[in-house]
């Protein structure tokens, strides 16, 4: 029985010393000459030749070995499963049912490590809460690198709920991000170590820039994002001018071509269309008219008349929905859109 348990342990840890290249090789052996034929198509040159060069070099594995690697994918896919389908949270859980508390710390691990999955990865699937209440109590450029690195839709909610004084504070850093020094971005991967845990240490992307804060904008609140370029021109006119060009926002519907226009009007519901108008230029609400049909934009007229008075929230959301649309039409490569005056094309 000893000798049985010293075999697996030893086992065990020749599987381990394996290199990330050795383990991918034996399984593309394990799943036949088909199937791995399909996955090597995905890797890129470099990898797919280190994979055909330890493919070539194994000679006499043992069945044991061939059996933990196989084992320790599966362990690794479902992990990664959990993550996708409930947080780092649920996957803790889920892997701690099924192996046991110190196991699932180890494939989590594990995970992170052969994967390289990074924090920023494992931070977006933390509750946007949790995030809010963290990134309260934290530095403006510890907040400006995580919300770089979340999607601009999560980065925007969180954004939009900090303090007012706080938000324009870190889509500056945000914007400015690219002059972040790598000891800083240390200290912070320190920082997240500490706070939520060794798994979130799997480094940040030294990401941001311009770009990156005028996605964020384009989803926050109207007010937020009024209060961020106002605060940010004062302090950087020319930074909040670059930002702004980056934008679409919803009076910017007013640029672009009659067809473009028709396409997200059909998308969208006439009372959210009415809300919308609500507050915006006679001029945009002319172009909206002119690219109805006539039936249409006299009821939209009519419901518009009829009107009271709405919040401004309402209003903001309605907008919002509508550019929504514009973006899923234009990601979708249904529509293309800009902003100010169209490129002179020439013959």
């Amino acid at each position: 029985m000893a000798e049985q348990e010293l075999e697996k342990v030893e086992e065990e840890s020749f599987v381990m010393n394996l290199s990330a290249v050795e383990k991918c090789a034996l399984l593309m052996v394990s799943f036949g000459s088909e199937i791995a034929g399909e996955i090597m198509r995905n890797f890129s040159e470099k990898e797919g030749e280190k994979i055909s060069i330890a493919i070539a070099t194994m000679y006499n594995i043992p069945v044991e070995t061939l059996s933990q690697t196989i084992e320790e994918f599966y362990q690794m896919m479902m992990a990664n499963k959990y993550i996708v389908q409930g947080g780092l949270g649920y996957a803790r859980e889920a892997l701690e049912k099924a192996y046991g508390l110190k196991k699932a710390e180890e494939i989590l691990k594990r995970v992170e490590a052969a994967t390289e999955v990074s924090a920023f990865y494992l931070l977006q699937t933390v509750d946007d809460k949790q995030l809010l209440n963290f990134l309260q109590n934290e530095h403006p450029q510890t907040a400006a690198l995580i919300l770089a690195n979340l999607k601009p839709q999560q980065a925007a909610s969180i954004l939009s709920e900090l303090p007012e004084e706080y938000q324009y504070e870190i889509a500056y850093r945000v914007a400015t991000m690219e002059k972040t020094s790598p000891e800083l971005i240390e200290d912070i991967e320190d920082v997240l170590r500490e706070q939520m845990g060794s798994i979130f240490g799997g480094g940040l992307s030294k990401t941001g820039g311009v770009e990156s804060v005028a996605e964020i904008l384009n989803s926050v609140s109207r007010t937020s994002e009024k209060n961020i370029l106002t605060n940010l021109r004062e302090r950087d006119a020319d930074l909040a001018s670059e930002i702004n060009d980056m934008m679409f926002i919803f009076e910017d519907l007013i640029s672009l071509q009659g067809t473009v226009i028709q396409s997200i009007l059909k998308e969208v519901q006439s009372n959210v269309i009415a809300m919308a108008l609500k507050a915006t230029t006679p001029e945009l609400r002319d172009k909206i008219f002119e690219n109805m049909s006539e039936r249409a934009a006299g009821m939209l007229k009519e419901e518009l008349d009829y009107m009271g008075a709405v919040r401004l929230k309402d209003v903001e959301n309605a907008q919002k929905d509508i550019l929504d649309v514009a973006r899923r039409l234009e990601e979708s490569g249904e529509i293309q859109l800009t902003r100010g005056e169209e490129e002179e094309l020439i013959g």
